[in-house]
């Protein structure tokens, strides 16, 4: 097994871009089978509480697992500071391998029930807690600075992979061999991910500040109150994660559940909602690979900024659009400037965040997607029903547009930029 702490040359590291190292390539292709095996988890745990539950029941199993998930995981980003994220990572697939093929093994041999479903779902989503900050934690430690720009690309294509691949393998394994061979298939591609991981090599990362990294002596509690004042202190990371939290509240719950209202609303139907978020994807997808292929952009602030507030016009000229094709039309740009903000947002946040606090750096960025956000998601039902969904797209833009001004306003946002130190060979 290659070591752990022996990093690349910093020749090496520097002379080959992203997609050409295979270091990096391991741990892609570890996350890619991670994720698609989530996928397949969730499409096997949906379908089994159809099977033996009615709607409200159904909801619990689904709730059960994202509760814990949004409840623990700025712990969760507490422990990676603490044990380091490989480690963290290392377990969490293991766990979840263990237990998915557990439940695969017991539902073949007693079919499904209630209380496995849920006992699943509050196990996998504590573990997913730990997971998550982890996983977001590792991209610094596998490549140099100058390339993490291409690795947030590289990984924003294996989400959408995820996403395009994970639901027809689950439902093709439910299809040919029933719940059981669903988890199974789950818990064999978490497994998948554990001899690659194993296999990376990890780039000693010196923490910047005076602050330093975790005691044993200190708890997990101080741990994580200590990053929160950490990240609060910061004149780059602290509006950065302000704007992210803005940019989500403001248009995860339209671009998700106003969608489908929208689409109901102007009698598009099924097969009109299924060509707008296609047309999101499209432009989210394209936007991964050109982080991927280009690897850097000039004044990442206002780049980050300016494609923010692209997002937010173009959701809000969603609501507006009066036929299927302009919607879906706005929908892609949407989605590529939308790809193109995050993307930045985080590379900057990685290449800002002191090593020892990174974990809970990451937590903090990612509670806002996992667990706050979804909670909009009744507000925007309700708000479409009394407003319809044209005020509701328009009036979601102009909540996250408050985003922008935060950026904008922020000295140190407007002039970030990403790290060039190298220049790729051709």
């Amino acid at each position: 097994m290659a070591s752990t702490d022996t990093p690349p040359t910093e020749q090496a590291t520097k002379s080959r871009p992203a997609y050409r190292d295979g270091n990096v390539l391991r741990w892609l292709t570890a996350y890619t089978a991670s994720l698609v095996g989530d996928s397949v988890y969730f499409v096997a745990l949906a379908w089994s509480a159809q099977k033996v539950a009615g709607p409200t029941e159904i909801g619990l199993v689904m709730a059960t697992g994202a509760l814990p998930r949004a409840l623990l995981m700025l712990g969760g980003g507490a422990v990676a500071d603490r044990f380091g994220p490989r480690r963290v990572v290392l377990g969490s697939d293991a766990v979840r391998c263990l237990l998915i093929l557990a439940v695969a093994a017991a539902i073949a041999l007693t079919g499904p029930s209630l209380w496995i479903l849920i006992a699943t779902a509050l196990i996998f989503g504590i573990v997913d807690a730990l997971f998550m900050p982890s996983v977001g934690a590792l991209p610094p430690r596998i490549t140099s600075p100058d390339q993490l720009a291409r690795v947030t690309g590289m990984r924003s294509l294996s989400i959408r992979l995820s996403q395009i691949a994970g639901p027809p393998i689950g439902g093709l394994a439910m299809g040919l061999g029933g719940a059981e061979a669903a988890f199974a298939v789950a818990g064999l591609l978490f497994a998948l991910s554990i001899p690659l991981l194993l296999t990376l090599r990890l780039r000693p990362l010196e923490p910047r500040d005076a602050e330093q990294p975790p005691t044993p002596a200190s708890s997990t509690w101080q741990d994580l109150i200590d990053g929160l004042r950490y990240i609060r202190g910061q004149r780059l990371i602290f509006p950065l994660v302000l704007v992210g939290a803005i940019g989500e509240l403001g248009l995860t719950g339209t671009l998700n559940v106003g969608m489908v209202l929208l689409n109901d609303e102007r009698g598009w139907g099924p097969s009109g909602y299924g060509f707008i978020i296609s047309a999101f994807g499209a432009g989210a997808a394209a936007s991964a690979a050109l982080l991927a292929i280009v690897g850097w952009l000039p004044r990442a602030g206002l780049t980050m900024s300016a494609t923010l507030l692209v997002s937010c016009v173009g959701a809000a000229s969603i609501g507006l659009a009066p036929d299927l094709y302009l919607a879906a039309a706005v929908a892609a740009v949407t989605g590529l400037s939308a790809g193109v903000f995050g993307s930045l947002s985080n590379t900057l946040v990685q290449t800002e965040a002191d090593p020892a606090y990174l974990g809970r750096v990451t937590s903090v960025t990612m509670i806002t997607s996992v667990g706050l956000a979804p909670l909009t998601y009744p507000l925007v039902g309700a708000a479409i029903g009394v407003w319809g969904a044209a005020s509701v797209f328009v009036g979601s833009g102009a909540f996250a547009s408050v985003g922008v001004v935060i950026a904008l306003a922020s000295r140190a946002v407007r002039r970030a930029e990403l790290p060039r130190t190298s220049k790729d060979p051709a």
